[in-house]
């Protein structure tokens, strides 16, 4: 069954605007606990409910926890958490699943549900493409539970400090963060009390910004979408690192002493050579997106590490990891795994990891981060009402060959669509930033007037 509801990272929208509405979010946990019992038989089904600070999170949340006691399942409910701590807690508590309400890096008015199963992996197409099935049905008769087998609702008033005593268990013992200045800018979000404690009960100096949520502030102007908020505080307090975390702190973007920002790729290649060197990086081998810089293959295949492609999308990558057996990989946009760690990506660790290699290798991270220089490379967004195959409309595939041959083997084109918001990404890579750009300005316009031509029931390209 082909997945409408759930796109590359759970169900996401507008809250209170279809899909993101109270009845779906009642359904969802209907079916949810539904998919659990069919999994486990008749034992006692527990689910793990946690959010970020949006201001619909607390409707949402009633919602979902009412639909899963109504199918007689228990109800854990642990608050305000990042999307990696209900992962963790979901396989720790020995839970049947965990959910996440959270637009992860959307502005406030967005919201979303994500689901992991009970090993703290995010749930297979099969399972989403099964629940869609079952969400539609929800409403069809179907016997729910009543007397005594209602289900309860229980909250977990120690879940920050279980997930602040796991990620301090991934930095090394021997090791401490006294006498280290860290700038933490934790987007209002989900990360806003428990980044802050476990770089603090590390040793650490921290300097914290994006930690007053209000419920309509997460992602505003601050944030791995706009690292140049934590830049602005490491450059005035002299820290000796940035870091910052999206919405549901499952990416993060770092920025050295100097006020130079580091995305995924960088991080990706500064750990992968780190693993390496240790002999603890499985099949010398990382995982990337399609999306990564080209620069990262050629720098990381000097060191003997191969790079490995996968779809955009931390799920993906993830498939790709466990398929190949292999222990890291990451996006470009922040989301690292440790597979050794954690089941998902997870910010906080990210960090800990980085923090951890500054420490033994005694090196500033500006001096850790000289590993590349990427290719020049170029992104735009390109909102769109609905999704064609691009590839079955002539004069878009025409205008890609055109762009390929220009390029010739020194460069690329990517278009995707987003699988969280509206938008067509546009990426084109090459050698000559000034090319390049003039590329993708004259793609952006020829994109944006060809696809508004299909708006409506017209289509002049029959796809």
């Amino acid at each position: 069954m082909e997945r409408r509801l759930f796109g590359t990272d759970g169900i996401r929208g507008i809250a209170n605007v279809e899909p993101m509405t109270v009845e779906t979010a009642m359904r969802v946990g209907q079916a949810l606990a539904r998919l659990c019992k069919k999994k486990n038989g008749e034992n006692r089904i527990k689910i793990v409910i946690g959010k970020d600070t949006r201001l619909s999170g607390y409707m949402l949340e009633t919602a979902i926890a009412s639909g899963i006691c109504s199918m007689g399942a228990d109800v854990l409910l642990v608050g305000p958490l990042p999307t990696p701590g209900i992962a963790f807690l979901t396989s720790s508590m020995r839970a049947d699943a965990g959910v996440v309400i959270s637009a992860s890096h959307n502005p406030y008015y967005d919201n979303g549900i994500k689901i992991f199963s009970a090993d703290g992996y995010k749930l297979p197409d099969s399972d989403e493409a099964w629940l869609e099935k079952a969400i539609k049905a929800s409403d069809r008769g179907e016997v729910t539970a009543t007397r005594d087998e209602v289900g309860k609702a229980f909250r977990v008033d120690d879940a920050i400090g279980r997930y602040v005593v796991f990620l301090k268990g991934t930095f090394p013992r021997k090791y401490d963060l006294d006498g280290m200045k860290i700038a933490v800018d934790c987007a209002n979000g989900a990360a806003y009390r428990v980044a802050p404690a476990v770089f603090e009960e590390l040793g650490a100096k921290v300097y914290p910004v994006g930690v007053s949520p209000d419920g309509m502030n997460i992602n505003r102007d601050c944030g791995s979408l706009f690292p140049e908020r934590v830049r602005e505080e490491v450059l005035k307090t002299g820290a000796d690192i940035g870091i910052s975390f999206d919405g549901d702190a499952d990416r993060v973007v770092f920025v050295d002493h100097n006020g130079e920002i580091l995305d995924g790729d960088n991080t990706l290649a500064l750990c992968a050579l780190h693993l390496k060197s240790k002999g603890i990086l499985k099949k010398d081998t990382v995982v990337a997106t399609i999306m990564s810089n080209f620069a990262l293959d050629a720098t990381l295949k000097r060191h003997g590490i191969k790079v490995v492609r996968s779809k955009v999308g931390d799920r993906y990558v993830m498939e790709a990891m466990r398929e190949g057996g292999y222990n890291l990989g990451g996006e470009q946009s922040g989301h690292l795994i440790f597979l050794d760690y954690n089941t998902t990506g997870d910010g906080i660790l990210t960090a800990l990891q980085v923090l951890s290699i500054m420490v033994e290798t005694e090196k500033p991270l500006s001096d850790l981060a000289k590993l590349f220089e990427p290719f020049p490379q170029i992104q735009r967004n390109i909102p769109i009402t609905r999704k064609v195959d691009l590839e079955k409309i002539p004069p878009i595939r025409e205008k890609i060959d055109d762009v390929r041959r220009v390029l010739k083997d020194k460069g690329r084109i990517v278009l995707r669509y987003s699988g969280t918001e509206p938008i067509l990404r546009l990426m084109i890579e090459g050698e000559s930033e000034r090319e390049i750009k003039e590329l993708v300005d004259e793609m952006e316009i020829f994109l944006k007037d060809t696809l508004s031509q299909m708006e409506g029931d017209h289509d002049p390209f029959g796809s």
